[in-house]
């Protein structure tokens, strides 16, 4: 697991300034050297920074490969190639959503299509059930290293068992599959890994046609919106978003809609308020909000249908979040100090709190804007230093600041590395 507080282990941090070192002397950006291995500029900004160890011998033979130099030259004292030491010097240790994504890279079961069945058999249904209800629970508290690790024991298992079982436990399995994807899915967002989470919303929402449960199917297009918006697919975003919302409103106007129904409607109105307020369309974005404010009222509470979070809170968050991408600083501060989000996850209150700094960061309230990050680098670290707009915000203030910026600033900006190349 790597680092969640504020401390880094000083061997990490020495490892990460010399593959900094190595790097810049072959005028290579984080962004060049990643895509080298295959891997994304965020996990080699966690590596400099000493928040990702390199544990593997495998992960630690391809940095040497992409830098040009060898093991003993990346890590001094590093055993020989197929020494007896290989092995046992560095421990597996999933690499933040790393291993996820290579997972779902390939096919996820053709060893089961093919007859090559695992050596051990896949684990009962309810043991399943669990560990995917676990994965969700360390996604919301945004501690993604963790998911990663979990996803790669449960996916293949599940994988498997959703074509070995026959009869009434069918559509069951299928469900549980297309959540597992789903949680994989808003992990991968959250970690600005939107053509993964593209894959694995896609991933859902076969997997919940499958369970013949229509509102999974929409739950999965909520996430694939997301996607769609961090990779500026807006106008994929919109259609996508607005099918759903069509179809459910249809039966909501035939009072056919049900309240898990409603929290996923809500959710969707959600969705697309935020790609119209990434196009910068003032006004759609905030009918969407209104739209949205409406079905949380008719729920009535704050809900967790689908792991949605969706009531009246999370759409007032919402409503934040759409003010500051919109450049509404003000009004962004003025929705904030109504909102108690204690009762929501780790990752809602963290993404307020992000927002709310973004917000003062946008007024110049160095100050402010610290304090809130700080609070919600607290509650989620990963997201706080891995998100682009939480980064971007970071070093609007360092520069705002200059050579007054205080200390605490400074080591924030150097724990989320807000002033790296790959952020141009």
């Amino acid at each position: 697991m790597k680092p969640t507080g504020k401390e880094v282990d000083a061997q990490d941090r020495a490892f990460g300034q010399h593959v900094q070192r190595l790097r810049k002397e072959r005028k290579l950006t984080q962004q060049q050297l990643a895509a080298a291995m295959q891997r994304t500029a965020s996990w080699m900004s966690q590596v400099e920074r000493g928040v990702q160890p390199v544990e593997r011998f495998d992960v630690l033979q391809e940095l040497a490969d992409a830098l040009g130099v060898s093991v003993q030259q990346l890590r001094p004292g590093a055993p020989m190639p197929g020494s007896d030491q290989t092995a046992g010097m560095f421990t597996a240790k999933a690499n933040d959503l790393d291993e996820a994504r290579r997972l779902i890279s390939g096919h996820p079961a053709v060893g089961t299509l093919l007859g090559a069945m695992r050596s051990r058999p896949p684990r009962p249904l309810s043991a399943l059930q669990a560990e995917v209800d676990t994965v969700w629970e360390l996604t919301h508290e945004g501690r993604f290293a963790e998911v990663s690790a979990k996803l790669t024991e449960v996916l293949p298992d599940l994988e498997q068992l959703v074509r070995a079982t026959k009869g009434e436990s069918q559509n069951t399995t299928h469900l549980l599959l297309a959540r597992t994807y789903q949680a994989l899915a808003a992990a991968f967002v959250r970690q600005d890994e939107a053509d993964a989470a593209w894959v694995a919303a896609d991933r859902a929402i076969w997997a919940a046609e499958r369970s013949n449960d229509p509102l999974h199917v929409c739950a999965g297009v909520f996430r694939m919106v997301q996607a769609f918006v961090r990779l500026k697919r807006l106008g994929q975003a919109e259609h996508a978003a607005q099918t759903s919302i069509d179809a459910l409103a249809a039966l909501e106007q035939e009072g056919a809609l049900s309240v898990e129904g409603r929290s996923v409607l809500g959710s969707l109105h959600l969705a697309l308020a935020l790609t119209y307020a990434r196009g910068q369309q003032r006004a759609e974005a905030r009918e969407q909000i209104e739209r949205a404010r409406s079905v949380a009222a008719l729920i009535g509470e704050d809900r967790n249908d689908f792991d949605l979070e969706f009531g009246p809170t999370n759409v007032s968050i919402q409503a934040v979040s759409t003010a500051v991408d919109l450049g509404d600083a003000g009004e962004a501060l003025d929705l904030g100090k109504e909102i108690d989000a204690v009762s929501l996850s780790p990752e809602r209150q963290g993404r307020l709190l992000m927002d709310l700094g973004r917000a003062h960061a946008q007024r110049r309230h160095v100050g402010e804007a610290l304090r809130c990050l700080l609070e919600a680098e607290d509650l989620v670290p990963e997201t706080i230093r891995t998100h682009v707009a939480a980064r971007k915000a970071i070093r609007e203030l360092v520069l705002i600041e200059g050579a007054s910026a205080p200390p605490e600033l400074l080591a924030l900006a150097e724990r989320a590395d807000a002033l790296a190349d790959s952020l141009e």
